[in-house]
């Protein structure tokens, strides 16, 4: 399958070097390059890659604005991410991005993100007929954290429970952790409620994660999980415990 490439970035030398990257990946048909927002989404109204590798920290119109300009004008490429900055995960993947990669990238990292793409490329309609509307869910179904020098996908319902810590949202997987630059406000907007209860400010559980509810005799009560943890619940988020219990 050969994929009709772009490449998208401000720096010549990172260009470059995505160039000798992509010259190494035979599904790759590099198509054209654009220093700047303006000139990419151009090139890209008049060429109709199917991917576009897109840094995001980009002076006037940044890599955020360019995936958005595009959605609006109704071209559908893939888009993949490439920046030095980790910060941008959440917004990125809003935007339906297929992957987002660490500067700089190595080899066997882009051959798994062209894996990606080629998945969803062999998904779609022919050229000219719009592929059907899927149901979109209604609650989030994955997270894609950054860890070490790469994103890496997150079930939801591999989750056992978040625990807030300041600007960050811990994600608890099994004997693993990992860290998510978002609120747990909009962090809980996104959980589907039949699946996780919030039972504290700063605590997230997944409902089949609880082994049981006990109170010490104060009126305090606390969840026990079944990992042996014990999570106190806030006076705030009691009804959501008893409403739990069908109580």
């Amino acid at each position: 399958m050969s994929i009709r490439t772009m490449i998208v970035d401000d720096e010549p030398l990172a260009v470059e070097r995505l160039q000798m990257l992509c010259a190494r990946e035979p599904r790759i048909a590099l198509v054209g390059t654009a220093t700047d927002g303006e000139a990419a989404l151009r090139l890209i109204e008049g060429l109709k890659p199917d991917l576009v590798m897109l840094d995001i920290a980009m002076p006037l119109l940044d890599g955020i604005g360019v995936a958005r300009a595009v959605g609006r004008m109704g071209i559908r490429p893939a888009v993949i991410f490439v920046t030095a900055f980790e910060g941008f995960a959440v917004e990125a993947f809003d935007l339906a991005a297929i992957d987002y990669m660490l500067k700089p990238v190595a080899h066997d990292r882009l051959t798994r993100a062209i894996d990606r793409v080629e998945a969803v490329l062999r998904n779609r309609a022919p050229e000219g007929i719009p592929a059907p509307a899927e149901p979109q869910p209604d609650w989030a179904e994955e997270f894609w954290v950054p860890h070490r020098s790469e994103l890496i996908r997150i079930a939801t319902d591999q989750i056992d429970r978040i625990e807030a810590e300041r600007d960050y949202m811990r994600l608890h997987v099994g004997s693993h952790s990992y860290l998510l630059h978002q609120t747990i406000s909009s962090l809980e907007e996104r959980l589907d409620p039949q699946q996780f209860v919030r039972l504290h400010r700063s605590h997230i559980v997944r409902r089949d994660h609880i082994a049981r509810l006990r109170h010490d005799g104060s009126g305090v009560w606390f969840a026990a999980l079944v990992d042996g943890n014990e999570i106190r619940i806030g006076r705030t988020f009691l009804a959501n415990a008893r409403a739990m219990t069908g109580r």
